[in-house]
């Protein structure tokens, strides 16, 4: 990629709960719906305070929809051969950033959601459902913190 293309690339600002701010390209935060609808109706103010994402956490969005946004991208310019290579590198990238533990796990799963970003949302439920899979009711409750309300009858 020359300079020029660099050069012409639209950066947007995230800012983390936590107030560290990040800079990534527009074609990586529109993966967000969230961040993609503020930037077409210009309500986006700069930087997108993210009031519900640690840095931590906005750093493995980040990374998660740059590897996604790239993977695309190259599909689409190079072609079937591309694609096939491109959903290899993506799925062998989303196994290795599920690689975390539960709070984590379960924090990245809110910030999906709440970013907006369906296809880590998918995601991040099929690991949270795997790892519940063989629990007792009980055991869930506590790995989620899930009070029980239930009021036998």
């Amino acid at each position: 990629m020359s300079s020029a293309e660099t050069a012409t690339k639209k950066m947007i600002a995230l800012m983390s709960s936590d107030g560290v701010t990040f800079e990534v390209e527009e074609s990586v935060a529109v993966q967000s719906e969230t961040i993609k609808n503020m930037i077409e109706n210009n309500i986006a103010v700069t930087p997108i305070p993210l009031p519900n994402v640690t840095s931590n956490i906005l750093l493995k969005v980040i990374e998660y929809c740059k590897h996604h946004a790239e993977a695309a991208s190259n599909a689409a310019v190079y072609g079937a051969a591309a694609h096939k290579v491109a959903e290899e590198y993506v799925r062998r990238f989303d196994s290795e950033l599920l690689k975390v533990d539960q709070s984590t796990l379960i924090d990245l799963l809110n910030a999906a959601y709440n970013l907006n970003i369906k296809s880590l949302v998918e995601l991040t439920c099929n690991k949270v459902a795997e790892m519940l899979k063989w629990m007792s009711i009980e055991q869930i409750r506590c790995t989620l913190n899930a009070e029980n309300d239930f009021i036998p009858e």
